[in-house]
């Protein structure tokens, strides 16, 4: 009865091309199904997907049976799922994720894609900014903060010769592009003394300041005022000062051929020069040198007028006597028998002491005297253009 029990199994084996042990032409090749005795039975089992049932059918446990489901998995970017089927498990699928992160630019988010973290992604920022043209917005794309822009911006300028516009953009101001005056070409009115005149070259002379004597405002005259009633210190009195700068026969002699042609400075924009260390412009004229190497013993007076624009200076430097007045009021007072002094103003700090408003035309006028030999300087720098320097013929 055994032996009858174990044949279909034999003859399955024959039939399914498995080797018997110790048969014809036999292998050693094992099943790979295992056998079962009951057709139809169940039993449970699993795979990689979970748990299932495998069914005997054909003397052999076919093959588990699982339902397809998708398994909790992890990889770089967190939590997700994998699809299992058929004992074979996917890949692991995790939504994109993301977390806070900063760069150059600001605040922004890392991605997770794929199994993989990116770069921070920072959305493009911008943040005010200044620059020579004012305030603008500077924009960070990638990581790097660009430049400053700033909108084109204009600004009404002005020079003494008339008005015009000065321009900023990309960071660049152009210079005012309003007409600009020529270097002043100053024409003067020199008068000669002789050496023996009562203020001029007499015994005692040395470094004697006389400062305060001269009246604040110019006189009807537009000459200056001498205010004390007796002596100065290097001055005998208002008599013979009231020559200085009159046409006095006898006294004195006049030219007017002479002229005091400034320059630009190279280093200082829109100043004007005139430096002499050797100023002697009546050498061996009118009166003549008197038996000296120059002609040490004339006075001078310019009178102008000019454009008051803003920012304007004026600086003398030189011996001996030297008074300033800007619009008939006294601004610079180096009066005196001295070595090189200087002085200088600034006629935006002073504009109210002196009555000026920007866009007024004023007087510029200046009295200077040399009245002691050995030495004359005379300097002056200043950014005031009078009227004739916006001509091209002067």
């Amino acid at each position: 009865m055994a032996s009858f029990r174990r044949l279909p199994r034999f003859l399955g084996l024959l039939f399914m091309g498995i080797a018997v042990p110790g048969g014809c032409g036999s292998r050693t090749e094992l099943p790979t199904q295992e056998p079962c005795d009951n057709p139809g039975e169940l039993r449970n089992c699993s795979n990689l997907c979970g748990a299932g049932s495998q069914l005997c059918a054909a003397g052999y446990w076919q093959e588990c049976q699982v339902a397809p489901a998708d398994l909790p998995c992890t990889n770089n970017c967190g939590s997700g799922l994998a699809h299992c089927e058929a004992g074979k498990k996917a890949e692991c699928i995790v939504e994109p994720s993301h977390k806070d992160c900063t760069d150059e630019c600001g605040t922004g988010l890392l991605w997770c894609r794929d199994n993989q973290w990116g770069t921070c992604e920072v959305e493009p920022q911008s943040r005010d900014c200044t620059n020579k043209c004012g305030t603008g917005i500077q924009m960070c794309t990638k990581r790097v903060w660009g430049e400053c822009v700033v909108q084109r911006i204009e600004t009404p300028c002005a020079s003494a010769c008339g008005k015009g516009v000065e321009i900023c953009e990309n960071n660049v101001v152009t210079p005012c592009n309003a007409p600009q005056p020529l270097p002043p070409k100053l024409h003067p009115i020199i008068r000669d003394f002789r050496a023996d005149y009562v203020d001029f070259e007499g015994p005692g002379f040395g470094n004697k300041d006389d400062r305060g004597i001269i009246a604040p405002d110019l006189g009807p005259d537009d000459l200056p005022v001498y205010t004390l009633a007796g002596a100065a210190a290097s001055i005998s009195g208002k008599a013979s000062f009231d020559q200085w700068y009159r046409d006095v026969p006898g006294k004195n002699l006049r030219t007017d051929a002479v002229y005091l042609q400034l320059s630009e400075s190279p280093s200082v924009p829109g100043q004007y020069v005139y430096t002499n260390t050797s100023f002697f412009p009546i050498d061996n004229q009118l009166f003549g040198n008197e038996g000296r190497s120059h002609n040490y013993h004339f006075t001078m007076m310019v009178s102008t007028e000019f454009n008051y624009v803003g920012g304007e200076t004026f600086a003398f430097e030189g011996d001996d006597d030297m008074w300033v007045f800007i619009n008939r009021k006294l601004a610079i007072d180096l009066g005196g028998i001295h070595e090189s002094e200087s002085a200088s103003i600034n006629l935006d700090q002073q504009a109210n002491a002196l009555g000026i408003i920007k866009g007024g035309r004023y007087r510029l006028d200046f009295f200077f005297a040399e009245r002691h030999t050995i030495a004359s300087d005379f300097t002056i720098r200043t950014s005031i253009a009078d009227i004739g320097s916006c001509s091209t013929i002067q």
